[in-house]
């Protein structure tokens, strides 16, 4: 899923970010993370109480449903620390951070930036966090109060932040969160300071822990091993991988598939090579099914699902006649805008992906198809606190769908490359056995491609992992296989 914006690297919700769910009452994480809330009469440890995703609503036509833009509930302080803490109010009533940052334009770029690390962060390390906290309270403290421990634990034991001032810091932004935050300042200077002394207990903690409706899937799949490889591949920030044209000389790390790499954070804006269109940003995964589906120019390609525009770029830089299909008008011009700024050229049209149909039959499609986006989770911490798993039947079908009408848009010998940037098999493996299932002449053709590591394919596709290049910084969890209907 290549929905990172071009000028700072901050990822942007997209087309896999679309289920949404009705609001409903917070209930407490599973019990791996922490203790139960208490009973009455009862003071169990226990931190704060996680919420109960809600389920997306379901698409009336088989296209994904759209991203309904959410804001907290009141606008976010001028300071970074509380402006975090409505972000994180924020995903406790369904919204992705992306959806919540609305609510930050009056704090300056880099107040607005601090803000959403710190909610980032402290939502990647949430799993330490509660294990520091749990033996510390003793009993559930609310929600609000709940954001504001574990963001200055995760300020004082993973950034390294002077206590002190996190300490007072928090109890200043206790005091102003109204009667019953206020109530409350006391118990949170005294638990943050003999959290400021739990730095083993914090380096002993195990990552926040998947989903079930993911982590048995995943580990079924793979193994328990593998499993947990993955949820400590969420705790890091991720860097920021560029694609460039052919020819171009890119900024950062040169990676073995073509990608380069900067370190997170980096302001590309600023970089060479911006202001010129030689580059732009994508996953170092996400650029690999173009160059899968190797465009080759003069070659009439359409992109399904195309916006933000990111493989769109690739398949117009290789010379191909490219047609860039997306269902959102407003989604489209961040298309055109990133191909303004590269010099790129491209049709764009807005329509239902599944009805779309070109005068004459492609030489090759690319369906980088609606996903649950659990490959993206190490740059989206907040996916499995809004996510329950009941949206991915309906994706599933949604992907077939598009798999079959893509297959109708080709000429003998065409080629379709499928990729969904999600972790569970449901979305990949199986969802190719059942399109070969239905198209028993369709052939799959194994990757050859530079740099490609051996491991990451099975059965003739590509599978991407977080936990694959642990040492480079990680990748986005892709599927991505090349079709070819008989010619």
């Amino acid at each position: 899923m290549d929905k990172q914006d071009d000028k700072t690297g901050v990822e942007k919700s997209g087309a896999e970010a679309r289920p949404r769910r009705k609001p409903r009452a917070p209930e407490p994480a599973p019990p791996e993370q922490q203790p139960a809330p208490p009973q009455p009469e009862r003071q169990p440890p226990a931190t704060a109480a996680e919420p109960k995703p809600r389920r997306p609503k379901r698409a009336a036509k088989p296209e994904p449903p759209r991203d309904r833009q959410r804001a907290p509930r009141a606008a976010a302080p001028s300071d970074p620390r509380r402006a975090a803490l409505a972000l994180l109010a924020a995903v406790h009533e369904g919204a992705t951070l992306t959806e919540a940052a609305g609510s930050l334009d009056a704090l300056s770029p880099a107040d607005r930036a601090r803000a959403q690390r710190l909610a980032a962060t402290a939502l990647r390390f949430r799993g330490r966090a509660d294990a520091v906290l749990a033996p510390l309270l003793h009993r559930a403290p609310r929600p609000e109060t709940a954001d504001l421990l574990r963001l200055a634990v995760t300020e004082m034991l993973a950034l390294g932040e002077a206590p002190h001032g996190v300490v007072n810091a928090a109890v200043a932004a206790a005091r102003a969160g109204g009667p019953k935050a206020a109530a409350a300042a006391g118990m949170v200077n005294a638990v943050l300071r003999r959290a400021a002394e739990a730095q083993a207990a914090w380096d002993a903690a195990p990552p926040a822990r998947l989903p079930d409706w993911l982590r048995s899937p995943l580990a079924a799949r793979w193994g328990e091993a593998v499993a947990a490889a993955i949820e400590a591949a969420h705790e890091t920030t991720p860097p920021i991988d560029l694609t460039g044209k052919p020819g171009a000389t890119l900024p950062g790390e040169a990676l073995p598939t073509g990608s380069h790499r900067l370190p997170p954070g980096a302001r590309v804006s600023t970089l060479p090579g911006y202001d010129s269109g030689y580059w732009w940003v994508q996953d170092a995964a996400a650029a690999l099914p173009v160059r899968l589906l190797d465009p080759r120019a003069g070659e009439r390609i359409a992109d399904l699902c195309a916006a933000p525009g990111g493989k769109t770029m690739q398949i117009a830089a290789a010379g191909a006649q490219v047609t860039a299909i997306d269902l959102s008008p407003a989604r489209l011009e961040r298309v055109a805008e990133n191909l303004r700024r590269t010099g790129l050229t491209a049709d764009l049209v807005a329509a239902d992906a599944t009805a779309w149909r070109p005068e004459t039959p492609l030489d090759a499609v690319l369906l980088d198809a609606p996903c649950s986006a659990t490959g993206t989770i190490r740059r989206h911490p907040e996916l499995p606190l809004i996510r329950d798993g009941a949206m991915i039947p309906d994706l599933v079908r949604v992907q077939a769908a598009l798999i079959d009408h893509a297959l109708s848009l080709l000429k003998p010998g065409g080629r379709l490359v499928y990729a969904v940037c999600s972790l569970h098999p449901a979305e990949g493996e199986a969802q190719l056995a059942a399109a070969r299932t239905r198209h028993p002449g369709l052939v799959v053709e194994p990757p050859d491609l530079p740099g490609l590591d051996p491991a990451w394919v099975v059965d003739g596709a590509i599978r991407t992992r977080p936990d694959h290049w642990a040492d480079r910084g990680g990748l986005d969890g892709f599927f991505i296989v090349r079709l070819r209907i008989p010619g």
